[in-house]
This record gives C-alpha cells, structure tokens and sequence, in this order.
C-alpha cells in the first residue's frame, strides 16, 4: 500500500479506539503516530515533533499558570466575585462566559484565551456549585466560534483572503467574515444553553471536591503577583506581532515566574499540567501532518470531487466543500486542511464559470466548526480533562452544531457573496 492509503488505516484504527476508548486517548495518539513512523509514512523525528511543537509549549506554560492561580488563590476570588455579581444561574453564567469568549477569541488567540480562562470557569463552577464540564465545552464552542468573526481570528480566514489575493481575486475584508461569524456565534450560544449543555456530562469542579484546599488560608500578596503575571502573559500574547514574542514563549516565561515569585512551587507546576492532554495533542499532530504530506487529505478531496461530477451546481460545491473541510479539521490542522482545498475550491469555481468567493467562504468558516472531537482544535483538547468529557462526548455535542453551521452557511453565503 502506498503512504496515503497507510495513513488513511491508521486513522480509521485509530478513529475507533478514540471512539470505544478500549485504551487511553493519549495511548491512542501516540501510538498512531509512531506505527506510522514504523510504516514508514513518518521519519523517527517526525513521530515525536509533537512534543516539541510551539502548541503543546503554549498549553504546558499555561497549565503552570493555572495552577498558581489555584495556588494563590486568584481563580476562587475571581469566581466567587464573578459569582456574587451574576448570581448561581447556569444559562446566565454560561452565555456570560462564551460571550466573553467570543469576543477575546475574535481578535486573539483561541487557544489562549481558554488557556487563561479554565481555570476561572472551574473556580466560578466550585463557588456556584455548578457542573464545570457544560461551563467548560461552552468555553471551548465559543473560541471556535469567535474565531470566524474577524480576519485575524483564526488561520484560515487569513488564509483564503491570501488565496484570493494570490489569485489575482479581491480579498476578504477584515470584518467581512462577521456576516457569516456572528450568526454563528449566536447559534452556538443558543445551542449550548438550551441543547448542548443537556448533552454534556455533569462533572463537577475538583475545586468543589478539595473543601480543604478551598478554605486554606491564601497569601494576599501572591495572588497580587499571580494577577500581574497572568495579565502580563495576556497582553504579551496579543502584541504577539508587535513585541516579536512568540506566545508560547510567553507563556513559558510566565510559568517559570510563577515558580521564581512562589506563585507555585516546582512540584506544583509539574502537577499542574495535564499530561494527558500534551501528548493526546502531540500525538495527533503527527497523524495530521501525515495526512498531509502522504497525500492522504488530497485522495479524500478527490474522491469527494468525483462524487459531485464535473459541472455541479454552484451550491453543491459550497455544500461540498464545507463538509470536506469541516470533516477534514476533525483529525487534521485546520491551517492545514484550508491550505489544501483552497486551490481545489477556486479551481472548480473557476472551471463552472462562477465566483470562488462563497466557495472560499464556505472552506475558510467550515474549518474553523471543529466540534466533533477533542484532537479538531487546540480548545477542544484543553477542556478534555478538566471536564472529565470522553471522546463520544465531543461528537454528540458537536455533530448537530456542525449540522446547524452547514444550514446557517447554506443560507448566508449566497445572499452576502453570490454565485
């Protein structure tokens, strides 16, 4: 068999044991990644560059500022003030939260802002005695989501207004993604609070659980510095392009102060960070460049286009296509899964004699609907242990979103940029 087709057998072996759990989920990546080292679809240092890739940097450092802000104290003031404020309602807090969400992840890194966010929304729960993993998964829907309102939200729609660009077509505009981003994310507010949260599991903080760590005396002037820390961090991340500071550097620099000022000691940052999720993400990414590279995500596009036939109508391509992407970004990057059908999309569009704006459109918001498993996105993965959630759990609450999204893309997108 040739590379693709090996890559395309060890992600439906895979697919399974994610879906059965028969072994950890982190046992299952790591384990797809190098039986595709020993196939030889992979080389031994493309196998394990998970665990160096700047991602899986960024969570680790943010895992240690978490933990200092349990520490210290900062997460429980946070969130009983939050909760003194807002009251015990669960759809209050939670359209509080992803509206929050929503927004910081429309002009900043998604990844981060969960990152920074978690550990309030456990201490919020722990305070409001509420179930954290519905808290959680909205955290998670609402950076996806907010991602698409803006150009600089997330990878892809940079991406296609680049393509355009480079095709001699009128790009994107900055805002022009919100026409499709906002209905989004109002849907996805609405999902979770009335059907979502009804699907997630009902986990309760470990905060709520550890009554002795809660009430424990905390150092005021820890928490002062745990707060500048992390407000530092965040602002770092944002002027990521202006300072030249990469965020996972940031982050890191931000842990390992946390430990220096005492914020958290050395084996409370190793404590802190949830291994599971470091190498379910690192094993992963593997597989995903290996979908890549070996061919395997352009045989699927492929495949899907001699489905639709040589002279499909205009919707049936922006159907297609979004349902190629948005099945694509499940297991694979959603940088990289927008990269490869881009070219196809203008190309198809260009051959019927129709604007490739919608399909580019459709590719672009579809990559960034990676609900359906916790490996799709880098917020998926960051809520996978706190939330206790399983991997069927990603795909009951995020399959009929993903449905809701194709509707909402179905209907917009010729009305905003027709064929």
């Amino acid at each position: 068999m040739d590379a693709a087709t090996l890559t395309l057998v060890v992600l439906g072996i895979a697919a399974f044991f994610f879906a059965t759990e028969i072994i950890p989920l982190a046992v299952t990546a790591m384990g797809a990644a190098i039986a595709l080292g020993f196939l030889g679809v992979l080389t031994p240092a493309e196998v394990f560059a998970g665990l160096s890739n700047s991602t899986v940097v960024l969570f680790a450092g943010m895992f240690v500022i978490g933990a200092a802000m349990f520490q210290t104290g900062l997460a429980q003031k946070i969130g009983v003030e939050v909760v003194k404020k807002s009251g015990t309602d669960e759809k209050r807090l939670m359209v509080a939260l992803m509206v929050i969400t929503i927004g910081l992840s429309s002009v900043s890194s998604n990844t981060a802002t969960v990152a920074c966010l978690i550990p309030v929304v456990m201490q919020i729960c722990a305070a409001a005695r509420l179930p954290v993993a519905p808290q959680l998964m909205a955290l998670a829907i609402a950076a996806n989501v907010g991602g698409t309102i803006t150009m600089i939200g997330t990878p892809p729609n940079i991406l296609m207004s680049a393509t355009l660009d480079a095709n001699g077509l009128t790009s994107f505009g900055f805002f022009e993604f919100a026409w499709i981003g906002i209905p989004l994310s109002i849907i996805g507010v609405l999902y979770m609070v009335f059907i979502g949260s009804r699907l997630c599991p009902h986990t309760m903080s470990e905060s709520e659980m550890d009554d002795k760590s809660s009430e424990a005396p905390k150092d005021a002037r820890k928490m002062i510095i745990c707060a500048a820390i992390l407000i530092a961090t965040v602002i770092a991340m944002v002027l990521e392009k202006q300072i030249h500071v990469p965020m996972q550097t940031s982050a890191i620099v931000g842990a390992l102060t946390c430990v220096l000022t005492g914020c958290v000691s050395e084996k409370q940052a190793y404590q802190g960070i949830d291994w599971t999720t470091i190498f379910l993400f690192a094993g992963m990414l593997p597989l995903a460049k290996a979908m890549d590279t070996s061919g395997a995500g352009k045989l699927i596009a492929h495949s899907v286009l001699d489905l639709i036939g040589t002279h499909p109508a205009p919707m049936l391509i922006v159907v297609s296509m979004f349902l190629l992407s948005c099945g694509l970004t499940q297991f694979m990057s959603n940088t990289a899964s927008s990269a490869l059908l881009a070219p196809i999309g203008i190309s198809i569009a260009q051959s019927i004699g129709v604007s490739p704006h919608p399909v580019l459109m459709a590719i672009g918001i579809a990559a960034s609907c990676a609900f359906t498993t916790p490996v799709a996105t880098p917020p998926n993965t960051l809520v996978l242990g706190p939330g206790k959630f399983r991997f069927m759990d990603y795909v009951k609450i995020g399959v009929p979103l993903a449905v809701l999204s194709l509707i909402t893309c179905a209907v917009i997108i010729p009305v905003v940029w027709p064929f």
